[in-house]
């Protein structure tokens, strides 16, 4: 992948050039309908509809895996009971925050994007109507409408229903987990053309716009950081103070080389072991706890992504000019909580789950040009903040059920170390002698 980011920041640079280029000659009529109208407007929308296409077998195939995957809440009973309400608790809470600091800050405001299609975001209908309205009547109607409440609330029920049917829900399981793998090769085949489709899409904003483009596009940038970074500084060092007593100064010494292992991977998988061996051998979780909360942060805890799905949003909302009432935004919390469930180890699923929240918001999908110029430096953050909420969940959770060693806890990183760099002479003066 590391090769596709430096393609896709080609791209995005050419892009701007060429568009640059081609608003300096918008005067020429056949510039404006043959190219900037034309050419790019094709292949840039080919590629939005390849994105919008993937959302649906997503949502579904990844949620009633990642539900069903959690049959270790049953037998674990308070214990997962308690980390999935931290962790869908913590996201929700991340995504509102997010929401409020961009209408506060307004990222998108006076961009004056146009967009093909006529949108319109009608006046919310009662709660009670929306709560009617996350029960479906009909699946396969849902999925035709693109009614992603009602899939998301349908496979979730479904996820949880293969984890009650034992023998045949396991067999249904393993099918449902050979969907994932080629469903993520069809994301990675869809990733690979992004080049080509964030070429085609910022040159085409940039033909229109011209250079005022890359002020929103950092304004954007470091409104996303400045909440990442808030959310996992101030956010929760607050919650683990609150509700385990426990001081926050020594999990910020401690959790910053998975902090950086996550960045620079950016990726929630890879980390995991880690994010283990910190959680257990340097904050003292205890390995039953740990085994269980940090595998399943990865798949359930997504407030980065919450995070950059939040300012995005808003974003493309004030570019395109589109007033969102409140109802809309509760919409948006309610989406991107429940979807947060079994897709963090989808690749580029920050992006698809990016256009499932703009579909339920009714915002059009061109806006996501702009943000995924600069998707790979939040990618990262996001990621770092993901990570950094699973351990704080685990030691919350472990301090609650009396499973956190706080000898070890409160111990400084230096006397940690010193303490492992001893255990591993000693390991290796027993393998000697052997």
């Amino acid at each position: 992948m590391h090769r596709l980011t430096l393609w896709i920041l080609y791209a995005m640079g050419l892009g701007a050039l060429a568009g640059l280029l081609l608003n300096w000659g918008q005067d020429i009529e056949w510039i404006g309908s043959l190219v900037t109208d034309g050419l790019l407007q094709v292949v840039g929308q080919g590629f939005l509809s390849l994105l919008m296409v993937l959302v649906i077998p997503v949502v579904v195939v990844s949620l009633v895996a990642g539900t069903a995957a959690l049959d270790d809440i049953r037998r674990l009973g308070r214990l997962g009971t308690k980390t999935v309400v931290f962790y869908l608790g913590t996201t929700a809470l991340a995504i509102a925050m997010a929401l409020g600091a961009a209408v506060l800050v307004g990222p998108g405001r006076g961009f004056d994007l146009q967009t093909e299609n006529t949108v319109t975001v009608q006046e919310p209908p009662p709660l009670t109507e929306v709560l009617i309205d996350l029960i479906p009547n009909n699946f396969f109607g849902a999925m035709a409408d693109g009614n992603i409440l009602q899939i998301i609330v349908f496979s979730i029920l479904f996820g949880m229903a293969m984890t009650m049917a034992g023998e045949a829900g396991k067999r249904v399981l393993r099918v449902f987990e050979d969907l994932m793998e080629i469903v993520m090769k069809l994301v990675t085949i869809v990733m690979w053309m992004a080049p080509i489709g964030v070429f085609a899409l910022i040159a085409r904003v940039f033909a229109t716009q011209g250079f005022e483009a890359f002020g929103y596009m950092v304004k954007y940038l470091v409104l996303v950081l400045a909440v990442l970074a808030f959310h996992g500084y101030v956010v929760y060092p607050v919650l683990l103070k609150l509700l385990s007593g426990l001081n926050p100064r020594h999990f910020l010494a401690k959790i910053w080389p998975a902090q950086v292992f996550a960045f620079s991977t950016a990726s929630s998988a890879a980390t995991i072991p880690v994010s283990l061996r910190i959680a257990q051998k340097r904050m003292g979780v205890s390995n039953s706890v740990a085994s269980f909360t940090i595998p399943l942060g990865a798949t359930v805890n997504m407030d980065g992504t919450a995070i950059m799905q939040g300012v995005a949003t808003v974003f493309i909302a004030q570019a395109f000019g589109i007033a969102l009432g409140f109802g809309d935004y509760l919409m948006v919390i309610l989406a991107a909580t429940l979807a947060s469930i079994g897709t963090a180890g989808v690749p580029g699923a920050g992006l698809i789950m990016l256009a499932m929240v703009l579909k339920q918001a009714g915002l059009p999908a061109e806006g996501i040009a702009i943000v995924y110029s600069v998707d790979r430096i939040v990618d990262m953050a996001r990621t770092a903040i993901n990570i950094t909420g699973d351990s704080a969940v685990s030691c919350i959770v472990a301090k609650s059920e009396g499973q956190l060693n706080l000898e070890c806890y409160n111990t400084s990183l230096r006397e940690l170390q010193i303490a492992e760099e001893e255990e591993s002479k000693r390991n290796a003066e027993t393998e000697t002698t052997r």
